[in-house]
């Protein structure tokens, strides 16, 4: 039995009995077939102990459980996700077990694959071999005799298209033969497995021996694969001829980022809206006419208008912005640009301790955290995915910007574009501040290596795979993260709907008299260091863990929609320097903790212990800051 936990909504997994684990290099063609093998009987699972995710569905055609570990090239581990890999496939501790691995062989790289074969078959566990991309090495006039490799390996072996989806039902025949009798992998007597212990002890041992296992892959690609004495140019290396030249291929990687942050910010914001008024106007409607014809008491209508309602509809009304997320992602990935990105924006992000994967993330993140936390996956390295999503919060999403604006045009009419410049200057130095602090200390462990890609060949993308995909990481988005905000809004409201007087209803109380009001009133003093320690502006600060563009809302209700009164509020609040307090306002805005979909995302993705670390973090930094911001500028 597999000791990976399913997510909710797995329970047709839980039948299945058998586990068979999807192996390869990364860009092989792995997800794509398992998405095409499971198609929506798939759910995202969590490696025990870890933050490292993977796939795990039901593969009914073979009538077993399919696991897609992590991409790897070695299973002497180097990262989290290649623990992973080397962990299940070794049956270790909480890692559980398989009972056979399909291991997918690269045509055009075979001497890759065949090592990470011959690492697997170390293991003692039964084997299937797939060979993929032989279209692909047809066109570059590379051959594999199919024939001569099964003999070779001795266990089966098929050739298929994982995006065409072709001879799934040969593979999937081979699998239930091979479950029934196992095949294991030949190796020479150098290399063979012992059978007197557990499949993995010994291992490290004989991978100290690496030039055994080198020279069988030599030797096994040469009887089974032709290579032209002359590389064929391709279509691809026709385009990587242009598009990897740094006065290309700059221009075009901004032009994608342009195009992916648009579809986040612009092309998701209708939708987001329609599906806000869905469930706020039209359900809501429908629901408190309802309780309003049965006599419902006004708290019990408030709680479910304003607290469950209100948390029902900021779930789905980020459904679009994931969902969208997620395909952006998928084509980048499946069509092979992702590499050549990665590559193009290697050398600036190496001064954090990340590689150029880390870039589509964080610029993402300017245009909303949330989905920028879904592009995360394009990461291979748990610890990069982790630090990256420690900066994420740091990028100032577009909600913000209703907050700049505002304070910006009533403090600084003249030079309000410069205001909200500057703070986005900031907020892209608060990225790599932040980055350079983690990575010297808590993240030492993150070396600079080269970055080493694998260019796959260019590809025109599966429609259908990749939207079963996003809808799978979007459900898994609802199930987990949906079900933390949902709660933290319920909670909210049951503050703000308690009164501290008896002069008020349950549900029917003035922010200010409330318990809520009547806490931020509590904590006001914290901030008069940073000149802005009145309850109106720390009601807002709470009200914008919600969604920072509430924080506008919230400074209306408590001192008007007059930017004189607003203005008023600071001088008072701050002894006469209204803009220093201001501008720490904005600056405390900028750095304090993300928005509860953010922060439940995080959990779901890094753990509570990370988040935890990440919003304490920025909150005491936001403060520091304010503080700094407010007592040098009032008095210059």
């Amino acid at each position: 039995m597999s000791c990976h936990e399913p997510s909710a909504g797995a329970t047709a997994l839980e039948a299945q009995t058998a586990v068979v684990a999807l192996v390869g290099n990364p860009n092989v063609g792995k997800s794509t077939l398992f998405n095409s093998l499971t198609k929506a009987r798939q759910a995202i699972v969590n490696a025990p102990g870890t933050t490292v995710e993977m796939a795990s569905g039901a593969w009914k055609a073979a009538g077993v459980r399919l696991l897609d570990l992590p991409g790897a090239y070695s299973l002497l581990a180097r990262s989290p996700d290649e623990e992973v890999t080397s962990c299940t496939l070794g049956g270790q501790g909480s890692c559980g077990a398989v009972d056979l691995a399909v291991v997918l062989l690269d045509a055009t790289a075979l001497s890759r694959s065949l090592y990470l074969a011959g690492q697997v078959g170390l293991t003692g566990v039964p084997m299937v071999a797939a060979v993929t991309m032989v279209d692909v090495a047809r066109a570059r006039g590379i051959t594999v005799d199919l024939q001569a490799l099964r003999e070779r390996l001795g266990v089966p072996v098929v050739g298929l298209d994982p995006r065409a989806g072709g001879d799934a039902d040969v593979l999937a025949r081979l699998v239930r033969a091979a479950l029934d009798t196992p095949s294991r992998l030949r190796l020479p007597d150098t290399l063979a497995p012992e059978t007197s212990e557990h499949p993995l002890a010994g291992v490290d041992r004989r991978f100290d021996e690496a030039e055994h296992l080198f020279a069988w892959v030599a030797q096994v690609q040469a009887e089974v694969s032709t290579t032209p004495d002359e590389h064929k140019p391709t279509r691809s290396d026709a385009v990587d001829s242009w598009l990897l030249r740094p006065w290309v291929g700059g221009p075009v990687f901004l032009a994608v980022l342009w195009a992916v942050f648009n579809l986040v910010t612009v092309v998701a914001a209708p939708l987001m809206d329609a599906l806000d008024w869905l469930v706020t106007d039209l359900l809501g409607g429908w629901v408190v006419e309802g309780l309003d014809a049965v006599g419902s008491p006004v708290w019990l209508t408030g709680f479910v208008e304003d607290g469950l309602l209100v948390g029902v509809a900021t779930v789905a009304s980020f459904l679009p912005l994931m969902a969208l997320m997620f395909i952006a992602v998928g084509l980048l990935e499946d069509s092979g640009y992702l590499s050549r990105a990665s590559f193009v924006a290697d050398r600036a992000m190496r001064a954090i301790g990340l590689d150029g994967r880390a870039v589509l993330p964080i610029v993402v993140g300017f245009g909303c955290n949330l989905p920028a936390l879904a592009a995360l996956r394009v990461l291979p390295n748990a610890r990069q995915r982790l630090l990256t999503a420690m900066l994420l919060p740091f990028a100032s999403c577009t909600a913000r910007l209703a907050v700049y604006l505002v304070l910006a045009t009533a403090f600084f009419p003249g030079y309000a574009g410069t205001v909200v410049f500057a703070m986005y200057v900031l907020s892209g130095l608060m990225v790599i501040g932040a980055g350079l602090l983690l990575r010297h200390t808590r993240f030492r462990d993150i070396e600079r290596e080269t970055l080493v890609l694998a260019l796959p060949a260019y590809q025109r993308p599966r429609v259908r795979a990749l939207l079963t995909s996003a809808a799978t990481r979007t459900g898994v988005f609802v199930a987990r993260a949906g079900k933390i905000i949902v709660l933290a809004l319920a909670v909210l409201w049951v503050f703000m709907a308690i009164p501290v007087s008896g002069s008020h209803a349950v549900g029917d109380v003035p922010v200010e008299d409330s318990l809520y009001g009547r806490a931020a009133t509590t904590v006001a003093p914290v901030f008069t260091p940073a000149g802005f320690g009145d309850w109106g502006t720390t009601s807002a600060l709470v009200s914008g863990v919600v969604a920072k563009e509430v924080v506008v809302g919230a400074l209306e209700q408590a001192y008007g929609t007059s930017g004189e009164d607003l203005v008023d509020a600071f001088d008072r609040a701050s002894g006469g320097h209204g803009q220093a307090a201001a501008l720490a306002f904005l600056v405390f805005v900028l750095v304090y903790v993300p928005c509860v979909a953010v922060a439940a995302e995080l959990i779901r993705q890094i753990g509570a212990r990370w988040t935890l670390l990440s919003l304490s973090g920025s909150l005491v930094t936001a403060w520091v800051m304010a503080v700094v911001v407010f007592q040098v500028g009032s008095r210059l």
